[in-house]
């Protein structure tokens, strides 16, 4: 059978269109995305309840994933800590072929069925972690290899899959299946499938994040401030909260740190 990945486009001759008619053909793909997501969402709500309940008692929230899947793993993971003040080792994403598959694809290393564990075993993963395998296609073997050796070591698992009948659902504990249909390019899962991904993992971090404390009405008040724009917002948000001038906001992100211990620091006095 087929897999919805592998399917031929709705589209023909590509090389032959205009390039508006591309343009549009593939907004016209990317708008059927986010309805398919909807539908993932009382699986996703699953799946942040069990990260929340282990991340309280001290887990870790692992991604694991070949390519593109790999790197949209990696870029959900290095936007927490700058976003909710969490440390580096609180979300990790790891891929197929180390870090130097982030910038270039390493041939053959989603391939290997064993080393998904290894590198999770340089973390000292635990039973308190959550093991998240992102693979478009659902039959990865560095994921599909990462997540069979978790189950087994009494890790909860979960998956963010494009195709219904993927291999990977069955080791998952909270599998989220969503099938995006053909891409505009056959085959090229960093369109769609790439984006349904995005989207999940952005759902599933900033539920957690929320969930864990670290946003405050809708404000991220443990953000780093690391640049100026970032640190104006922090001023901003102080001076929201309270009767104190810009100087004065600043002055307090300089000896605090966060907008958190910034308003904790007033409360205080």
């Amino acid at each position: 059978m087929t897999k919805t990945t592998e399917k031929d486009s709705h589209y023909r001759h590509l090389e032959k269109m205009p390039v508006q008619e591309i343009l549009k053909s593939i907004n016209q793909e990317d708008q059927t995305v986010a309805v398919k997501v909807k539908e993932c969402i009382p699986a996703i709500e699953k799946l942040v309840e069990a990260i929340t309940i282990r991340m309280l008692d001290g887990g870790r929230l692992f991604y694991i994933g070949s390519g593109t899947s790999g790197r949209l793993g990696i870029l959900d993971a290095s936007e927490c800590p700058p976003t909710f003040g969490v440390d580096h080792n609180k979300v990790i994403g790891i891929i197929a072929g180390g870090d130097a598959a982030i910038r270039k694809a390493q041939e053959f290393a989603e391939d290997d069925k064993e080393q998904a564990w290894k590198d999770l075993e340089s973390f000292s993963i635990g039973e308190k972690d959550i093991v998240i395998g992102i693979a478009a296609s659902g039959t990865t073997p560095y994921v599909l290899g990462g997540l069979k050796d978790a189950r087994e070591n009494n890790v909860l698992t979960g998956c963010i899959t494009c195709n219904a009948e993927a291999a990977i659902i069955a080791l998952a504990d909270h599998p989220i299946v969503c099938e995006v249909g053909p891409e505009f390019v056959t085959g090229s899962t960093r369109m769609k499938a790439g984006t349904a991904q995005k989207l999940i993992l952005n759902m599933i971090s900033t539920a957690t994040m929320i969930r864990l404390g670290r946003v405050e009405d809708n404000k991220m008040v443990d953000m780093l401030l690391t640049n100026h724009k970032l640190l104006d917002r922090g001023i901003r948000m102080i001076m929201e909260k309270t009767t104190c001038s810009s100087e004065q906001a600043a002055s307090l992100l300089q000896i605090h740190g966060s907008v958190r211990k910034a308003l904790q620091s007033l409360e205080a006095k």
